[in-house]
């Protein structure tokens, strides 16, 4: 059944003034992120942090597939993780079948890093939801839920994608 074109227009029109509303939000959470992270001791860029989440969630990969999962050259990556390595928040080692292979896994350190970031980040929401009212809960609850249904309906590797980038704003 086809809509006729002022109601296409005003779907779109709803569509685009909730990506508006949405993108706003998002773009608070960020600073308020940035906040958080910057309490911490120390402080990683966005990218690292990103590198903790796929390493906590992937246990452990190599640096090929780790540039894969996250969009990166692997020189670039490599890099990144010297550094994160340097500084005690991943554990690297060579691959027993392949010794040219480096195996990366996040370390105590990065995971408990990434446990104090949480926290604090579940703070501020924690502050910013209970100024709402309990309908107004609810109904961020629906909306997200949507918003989550349709990044894994949109498939798998734009979901985890949405959902690194999520995390890490």
């Amino acid at each position: 059944m086809s809509r006729r074109p002022e109601e296409a227009s005003r779907h779109d029109g709803a569509a685009e003034a909730a990506a508006s509303t949405a993108r706003g939000a998002l773009e608070l959470l960020e600073v308020m992120w940035s906040q958080a992270e910057s309490a911490s001791t120390a402080p990683l860029s966005l990218s690292q942090v990103r590198v903790l989440y796929v390493l906590e969630q992937e246990r452990m990969v190599n640096l090929r597939t780790l540039a894969g999962k996250l969009n990166a050259t692997p020189s670039a990556v490599s890099r990144m993780c010297d550094r994160l390595g340097a500084a005690g928040f991943i554990d690297r080692d060579h691959n027993p079948a392949d010794r040219r292979e480096l195996e990366l896994r996040i370390s105590r350190r990065g995971a408990g890093y990434l446990a104090g970031l949480r926290a604090r980040r579940e703070e501020i929401l924690s502050a910013l939801l209970e100024k709402m009212t309990p309908l107004d809960r609810a109904a961020l609850v629906r909306g997200l839920s949507a918003v989550q249904a349709a990044a894994e309906a949109a498939g798998p590797g734009r979901a985890r994608q949405a959902a690194g980038a999520a995390e890490s704003a």
